[in-house]
């Protein structure tokens, strides 16, 4: 199979969080051209801060898309900085949690067709206080905490639909019942 070909690249759109392209494409099959619109936004991370009671903290706030509350795990974006270090920022930022270990649960694509930006999933133990320091838009945020199969049960029953929260949290289940 042929690789998709630019030919040229336009920014349609630049904003403070993301900036839309129009890429001039000879497409896979080699015959057709055409255009690709996507965007380009930072990597993002999701954490499961799991406790030694088998709680994980799930953060809620008001979504303007959805025009409605949303719970999943704590995380946003990378800013630039590496994964863990944006996953350990994050924690502390929106659950005002410090992770004493933190690993790589994996990664996902969300959007493939709409960005290459990519969600680093992390598994947080050894948890201890921390400092909030959620920003403007996290203003009505709050924070929970759950047994990780109460969960897991709100993922199967579409309370937590977030693609980076869904994953991150079946994946953190099946580690924790294989131990």
């Amino acid at each position: 199979m042929a690789d998709w070909v630019q030919l040229s690249s336009e920014v349609v759109h630049e904003g403070p969080f993301l900036t839309l392209h129009r890429d001039k494409v000879v497409k896979p099959d080699g015959v057709g051209t055409g255009f690709y619109e996507h965007i380009c936004v930072d990597d993002t991370v999701r954490v499961v801060a799991l406790d030694d009671h088998g709680q994980v903290a799930i953060v809620e706030d008001d979504f303007y898309l959805q025009r409605r509350r949303v719970q999943h795990l704590p995380g946003g974006g990378s800013a630039g900085e590496e994964p863990q270090q944006a996953a350990r920022r994050e924690l502390e930022e929106e659950a005002g949690i410090l992770a004493g270990s933190l690993h790589p649960l994996g990664v996902i694509d969300p959007l493939p067709a709409t960005t290459s930006a990519r969600t680093h999933l992390f598994l947080a133990t050894d948890l201890r206080p921390g400092q909030l320091h959620r920003d403007a838009t996290e203003i009505g945020m709050t924070v929970a905490w759950i047994p990780l199969a109460d969960a897991v049960d709100a993922v199967r029953s579409g309370r937590i639909t977030e693609a980076g929260s869904v994953t991150a949290l079946l994946l953190a289940h099946a580690l924790n019942t294989q131990r």
